[in-house]
Order: structure tokens, then sequence, then C-alpha cells
């Protein structure tokens, strides 16, 4: 039985419901949900319903970590007391979209891996607040368009998407991967060996919006594929610090425009090759720097 049921109201083919499914239902019964405030939360706890079917708790955008740091330490002392012995400890699941990690969560999250937490982080990136009408966030894509980006006659003043894959590296998470719903195995075996492993873990996986993006429900996984195979989303796996993993893109490489230009959000490069060009060397980079 599925730990995410179907009583929820998120559009019809969301790919962020697939993937959390995916990762509640590999974790198992043993599992306790801490959701930050965003679409997911939102959206399968419609009042009176809930379509969790393991423990969950909703926090504030900013402290889905923290509230995930006290039930680990609340864990601890009762597995250390004599009230809860041979017990098989939960695994703590802290969850959120891309706002509130990139952004408004940001500053607690990497203070849970310098304190060394034991947490299970995933972060569904839609790549901006898909919640309140696609606002961009620090996970918002260069030359994406959205409400509150700049014209796209000023591509050179679009910020660049925040690097969390690196961010971890540098607070020296354990285990950090990269993941992408269009390959699902991937993610699941990922998921499995992140529940190994003690301490802090981060997976962000991205999850297209559809309504956000502009795209057909029809094309979202074919989508989410280019992402990858492009080499704009790298599928990775880091463990101690080392890549373990790594999904290499296919040759020939499909073009970045085949990827772009299926989406609404860059309607605006239809005629603009220096846009184009932009987001051709960011993917050409990401395959030189991993050996894709």
């Amino acid at each position: 039985m599925t730990k995410l049921s179907n009583h929820h109201t998120a559009c019809l083919g969301c790919a962020q419901i697939v993937a959390a499914r995916l990762v509640v239902d590999q974790l198992g019964n043993n599992t306790i949900v801490v959701n930050a405030t965003g679409c997911l939360e939102v959206t399968t706890t419609t009042y009176p319903q809930s379509a969790w079917q393991v423990p969950w708790i909703h926090s504030l955008f900013a402290n889905a970590a923290p509230v995930g740091s006290g039930i680990a330490a609340a864990l601890e002392y009762l597995t250390m007391s004599n009230k809860k012995k041979n017990i098989p400890k939960p695994t703590i699941l802290v969850q959120g979209g891309d706002g509130a990690t990139f952004d408004i969560g940001f500053g607690a999250l990497t203070a849970s891996w310098s304190r060394g937490d034991d947490l299970l982080y995933v972060c569904y990136d839609n790549e901006g607040y898909a919640n309140t009408g696609m606002q961009a966030s620090l996970a918002t894509p260069k030359l994406a368009k959205t409400p509150t980006t700049l014209p796209a006659s000023k591509p050179d003043q679009y910020f660049n998407k925040r690097d969390m894959i690196a961010i971890a590296l540098a607070h020296k998470v354990p285990y950090i991967a990269q993941a992408n719903i269009a390959f699902p195995e991937d993610l699941k075996e990922k998921i499995a060996k992140a529940q190994t492993i003690k301490g802090p873990r981060y997976i962000q996986i991205l999850v297209p919006c559809i309504p956000g993006w502009k795209i057909k429900p029809s094309d979202q996984m074919t989508i989410a594929r280019l992402a990858s195979e492009t080499g704009l989303y790298p599928l990775l796996e880091f463990t101690e610090g080392q890549l373990t993993k790594k999904m290499t893109v296919p040759k020939p490489t499909p073009p970045v425009r085949e990827y772009v230009l299926r989406q609404g959000r860059y309607s605006h490069l239809l005629k603009d090759n220096a846009g184009l060009k932009i987001l051709q060397n960011m993917a050409d980079d990401n395959i030189k720097k991993y050996n894709l």
C-alpha cells in the first residue's frame, strides 16, 4: 500500500506528487515526515483529509529542518533511555520545495548540516514558487521567465540558480544526490542508499510544474528527461565528498534548444540565439565539469 494516497488536490499528472510517493514508499512504514509549507503540503492535507499514511507534521516555510532536528533529538533520548529499547529507529524525512530549501529555509537547513543532524532532506525542485503563481526563487534557472523576473531584454541581469549541491559539499554532508523524476529507478536507488547512511543527507529532485513551466502534461516527462540528457540538470551522487555515481549524457547530446523551446517560460528565447547560447554553455560546462 502506498504511503501517499490519491486523496490530494494537486494538478493532474503533478510530478511532485509522483516523486514524493516514490520517496516515501521507498522509505517504508517506519518513517516520520516533516513537510515545509508549499505545494506538497497544501495539496496533500486539505482539511479534514490527509493523503499521508505515515506520521506527518507540517512546519513553517522556514523551519522544517529544525523541526526534524527536534524529532531526531527526541528519538535519540528515547533510544538512550530505558523507555524504548530494541525499537527500530525511524527515518526522519524532511521535505520541501525549492522556495523552502533554496530561499526561506536555507539558513536553518545549513545549520542542521553544520550540527550533523541525522536527517534525510529532500528538495522537490520545480524551480519557482509554484504554490503562489511561480514567482522566481533562487532555484529559478537563468533566463526563465516568471512574474517577478526582469524583462527578457536584459538577460545579463538574470541571477544564476543557487548551487545547493556545491553548498552541501562545502558542509561535508555525507550523502548528496541530484535526481530527476524522469529517472525513477535512479531516484529510488538514491533514496535507498541515503536511508543506510547516518547523519545529514540531501537529495534534490527535478519535478517539472505543468502550469508554472507552461508545458503540456503529455510533454512533462520528455522535458524532464531532456533536462538531464542535455547536461543542464545532471544526475549525480556524492558519498563522503566523492563523486560516486553519475549519468553520462547520450551521444550525440541533444541541444539545449530541444529542452527550453518546449516550455512557455522560455518562449522569449524563440528568436534569441544569444540567450540560447548562454544556456547551451551552462550545459556544456556541466558536461565538462563532471565528465558526462
